[in-house]
């Protein structure tokens, strides 16, 4: 009996909503843009902790990663005499020795793959297209966790030896091999051709990540063991003849004013590109780390002409600065809420103050102060129920239209869908429960004579 009661009581308030819908409509918005600022918002911070783990992913796992850097010593006095010292001392750069070195001495050290990159034109049928050739070691696909399409990787003598073999990456098999399987046949890339051994796997790359930490699209990529770059293609470590003739006219070209041909030079004078260290245990990462830099300043005459990064370590460090970014959003968005509660508790009391005779009089025939606060309540519920199921769809929609038009990667959850909804139903019992407690303590006489 109760329950057809308070259910009349409810359909009241729906009518009174439908009789004020102008009113009704903008006593939501608050409602409705809080609920799609907050799934928005949690939206972008969930794309941010995901991307960042797909990084972490990416980079592997207990990973450092060693890159040359260019030495200072440009002559300018420091004051300190060190510009003098480092101009008077030599070092031989990022070495393939040092990849040995670090693999042989540091017990820490569970895999090490030296890089060596450089870009060049695969060509086959007549058909060219821009690719990096990067020679790797053996452990390189375990360490960065890169899986195989097809085919399979280097073994120790086409390692060892230099074999011409290549794993390409998928982008290359689909300009070259679109309709037929490269493995066993041959590619050519700047003068020596290539036995297609194995298809890397294709993976998700997201535009932030960053090729210094060691994170870059394998797509595009030609991947064949080191000692095949040094033997077949160059080896920085060497200096050629032809080089220095090239590098002599240059500096004659240049003296003279000509304007001879713009050639691309390769200015990096290390042998090796970067160099990647896996390590046993998480917790050694660190310790390693400074272990592994303090290696490489005696092996390099004390000069710092290398950059030692742990990737892991910068990718949670940016993932806490985000979820701290992400808190706060929240937290704004979250105050639009509590903006539009207000919002609602405010036209409520308004509506008790314009409806005094229609209160007086349902307590005239019978209405209790139960019945009041039920229909009173029921308004601003249904208010923000209503409000809160626009602001889901509006923020979903938001949600795709930043991914869409901004490129940032966005995730709708459940759990905020159904935060957003739970707040903005509390919000329209909370704020509207003041009006109708108001409305049900009216005295029916002084109602009616109003």
């Amino acid at each position: 009996m109760w329950i057809e009661r308070y259910f009349h009581d409810v359909i009241i308030g729906i009518q009174a909503i439908f009789d004020n819908r102008l009113k009704s409509m903008l006593t939501a918005l608050g409602i409705i843009f809080g609920v799609a600022a907050v799934i928005s918002m949690m939206a972008i911070g969930n794309g941010a902790e995901q991307e960042i783990l797909e990084q972490i992913k990416m980079v592997g796992v207990n990973n450092i990663v060693v890159t040359p850097t260019a030495v200072s010593v440009d002559g300018k006095d420091s004051g300190t005499g060190e510009e003098s010292a480092a101009r008077s001392k030599f070092s031989k750069g990022l070495s393939l020795l040092d990849a040995e070195a670090i693999a042989k001495v540091i017990p820490a050290v569970d895999k090490v793959s030296p890089v060596i990159s450089f870009n060049y034109s695969a060509i086959l049928n007549g058909k060219s297209n821009p690719v990096v050739l990067e020679g790797v070691g053996a452990s390189y696909f375990e360490v960065f966790s890169i899986n195989l399409q097809g085919g399979q990787l280097f073994n120790e003598a086409q390692s060892t030896l230099g074999q011409p073999v290549c794993i390409i990456g998928d982008n290359i098999r689909n300009v070259f091999f679109n309709q037929e399987d490269p493995i066993g046949k041959s590619i050519k890339c700047g003068h020596v051709w290539l036995k297609v051994i194995g298809v890397v796997e294709k993976r998700d790359f997201t535009s932030s990540a960053s090729d210094e930490m060691g994170i870059s699209s394998s797509d595009n990529k030609i991947f064949v063991p080191v000692q095949t770059v040094l033997l077949r293609f160059k080896n920085r470590a060497l200096i050629r003849a032809d080089e220095v003739v090239l590098a002599n006219s240059r500096q004659e070209n240049g003296n003279n004013g000509g304007s001879g041909p713009v050639m691309d030079q390769d200015k990096n004078m290390n042998q090796l590109s970067k160099i990647i260290i896996q390590v046993k245990e998480t917790e050694q990462l660190s310790a390693t780390a400074n272990v592994v830099k303090r290696m490489l300043y005696r092996r390099h005459s004390q000069l710092y002409d290398f950059e030692v990064t742990i990737p892991e370590l910068l990718l949670k460090q940016q993932q806490r600065t985000k979820n701290i970014f992400n808190v706060v959003l929240g937290a704004i968005a979250g105050i639009s809420l509590i903006v539009g509660g207000i919002g609602i508790m405010n036209i409520m009391l308004a509506s008790v103050m314009e409806r005094i005779r229609e209160i007086g009089t349902r307590q005239a025939i019978g209405a209790s102060q139960k019945d009041i606060i039920v229909q009173f309540l029921s308004e601003s519920t249904l208010i923000s129920v209503f409000g809160g199921i626009i602001g889901i769809i509006l923020g979903v929609g938001l949600s795709m239209i930043i991914t869409a038009v901004f490129d940032i990667k966005t995730i709708v959850s459940f759990f905020s869908i159904f935060i957003a909804f739970g707040v903005s139903a509390a919000v329209g019992i909370i704020f509207g429960y003041l009006p109708a407690k108001q409305a049900a303590e009216k005295d029916p006489v002084e109602s009616l004579r109003y």
